[in-house]
């Protein structure tokens, strides 16, 4: 079972989880259902916290959303999840980013993320930063990545497999960053001075 499924028990109320239940199989017989059942999923299952150890900070409806693309034919899930993505909202887009770790993608699903990573959008950038980009963005795109999360304040902690994934390019990077704030007079987040090695004179 996936993940997102798993942390909706209990979740849901009755009429919340025969709906899921029924867009499941809809979706099995027919992945073209995805597209009106997926943005609707809100709406049938609810916005709230989902209150899980194993989905920090996901809501209801995005572990909902996500067990609808799971439902999808394997050879349907790449095209339509692409297409969910250019479609839909704020709150639709950063469920597929979300999701991406749980489906069986590959390396299918990087257009995805490297098109969050172009937008100005804290949200979409940080879930582009997730699990999913921690294993399949090439060190250059993840540094890059790492790079764009600073810039806009988002907390190097929300970024996935930092710990692992850091290296002397990219302490070089945060180093050239963090010199060019001291310049200007600008602070230097304090996340960004625990990742660099001392000393930090500039």
């Amino acid at each position: 079972m996936n993940m997102a499924a798993i942390a909706l028990q209990a979740r849901l109320s009755d009429d919340a989880e025969r709906w899921l239940a029924t867009a499941v199989n809809a979706i099995k017989a027919d992945a073209r259902t995805v597209r009106a059942l997926f943005p609707a999923a809100a709406r049938k299952c609810g916005r709230g916290p989902l209150q899980s150890d194993e989905l920090p900070g996901w809501t209801v409806d995005e572990a909902a959303r996500v067990v609808l693309l799971d439902a999808l034919p394997a050879d349907a899930l790449s095209a339509e999840i692409g297409e969910l993505y250019r479609y839909g909202d704020a709150a639709e887009k950063r469920a597929v980013l979300r999701g991406l770790d749980l489906l069986p993608l590959g390396a299918g699903g990087l257009p995805i993320v490297r098109d969050a990573l172009r937008t100005n959008d804290a949200r979409l950038v940080t879930a582009a930063m997730g699990p999913y980009s921690a294993k399949e963005l090439d060190p250059h795109a993840y540094r890059h990545g790492v790079l764009k999360c600073v810039f806009m304040g988002i907390p190097l902690a929300d970024i996935a497999g930092l710990d692992r994934r850091v290296d002397d390019e990219l302490i070089a990077m945060l180093r050239s960053f963090a010199a060019e704030r001291a310049a200007a007079g600008r602070s230097i987040p304090t996340d960004v001075t625990r990742l660099l090695p001392l000393p930090l004179e500039f």
